[in-house]
């Protein structure tokens, strides 16, 4: 499916951010037990004489390798072998870039460090939340903000050496525009309000018989007239139901395919049977539809600019880093 480009959404404005979460990303794995031919379990590269410990290594796989276990996935050892390697040329970029910004004598100030761990604190309850997430990650305070600092040392390496050099123009933009259409395109779409009355996956006849005649009492309040979003408010049993049951906007693919065909097909305003899905039973409104169309090159021209640039600052980072990489002694002990 080819990726759609709206206003407004698509695209930070501190795009930087995602190089560097494609730089540090783990790659899904098992953990890597040490060979026993293997020079050293202490240390899995040097870098221009940094040394990548195992620690860090494992510290990598550890949570990927929990969530392939949850899964129940297998991976052969020739996929291993590339996913290893992966993972070791991620924190070799990483270990190079961070060298890089000392060389261009790049410093962070604590100030900065701070700020971000504060705005992590904000989104936990409490210091207990904030070293469980630490232990989790099986870091130390310490470690973290050594963590922190080298991300931001290194965007503000790729900012100053690449980013702030990359300028596209209203020319280049517009071209892109004309020349995929097919991006720019914002499918048909409705705002609907339902009243979802659960049904559990697996439950007897009696449970289910309930539950329809529940959503049937409801139905025959709506058809007396009472007011759709205070029934929605009152009875129904779905995370929308504080909202008056509103679902805001949606297009064909984002809601179930039984509930979805019975949505589209409604007219504004007018109000659906009682429709089942693996959910449960649901009433469905339709508030408002949105026709396809294309979205207009003034409406997402400055978004298109800076999607243009991340790209080109994706390109000229992985350049940056071969070049760095040619110039460096990397050992590595995997």
């Amino acid at each position: 499916m080819p990726m759609k480009i709206h206003t407004g959404k698509l695209f930070s404005r501190r795009f930087i951010y995602a190089i560097i979460v494609a730089l540090s990303l783990s790659i899904a794995a098992l953990t890597v037990q040490a060979e026993k031919n293997e020079p050293s379990i202490d240390k899995v590269a040097i870098v221009n004489g940094s040394v990548i410990t195992s620690e860090e290594f494992n510290r990598e796989l550890n949570p990927i390798k929990q969530r392939i276990s949850q899964q129940g996935q297998k991976i052969s050892p020739v996929q291993l072998e590339g996913i290893r390697n992966k993972i070791l040329d991620n924190l070799i970029n990483i270990e190079l870039l961070f060298q890089e910004s000392r060389n261009n004598r790049i410093k962070v100030e604590k100030e900065a460090i701070d700020s971000q761990i504060k705005s992590l604190k904000q989104n936990l309850s409490n210091d207990t939340e904030f070293k469980n997430f630490l232990s989790e990650l099986n870091l130390s305070e310490s470690a973290f903000k050594l963590k922190i600092k080298k991300g931001i040392a290194i965007q503000k390496l790729i900012e100053t050496q690449i980013a702030d050099k990359i300028k596209i123009s209203d020319e280049e933009s517009k071209v892109f525009y004309d020349t995929n259409p097919d991006l720019f395109k914002q499918p048909e779409q409705i705002k609907a309000s339902h009243i979802l009355i659960k049904v559990e996956p697996g439950v007897d006849e009696i449970k289910k018989s309930e539950a329809k005649e529940k959503i049937k009492n409801i139905q025959q309040k709506l058809n007396k007239g009472e007011d759709f979003a205070a029934l929605a408010k009152e009875f129904s049993e779905g995370p929308s139901k504080n909202n008056g049951g509103d679902l805001g906007y949606f297009q064909r693919g984002q809601m179930v395919k039984s509930f979805e065909d019975v949505a589209f097909a409604l007219k504004t305003e007018e109000v659906s049977d009682i429709v089942e899905t693996q959910f449960g039973y649901h009433i469905i409104k339709v508030i408002d539809k949105k026709s396809e169309k294309t979205i207009a090159y003034e409406n997402v021209k400055e978004d298109l600019a800076q999607h243009l640039k991340q790209e080109k600052t994706n390109k000229e980072v992985k350049t940056y880093i071969q070049k760095l990489r040619e110039k460096s002694k990397i050992e590595k002990f995997l």
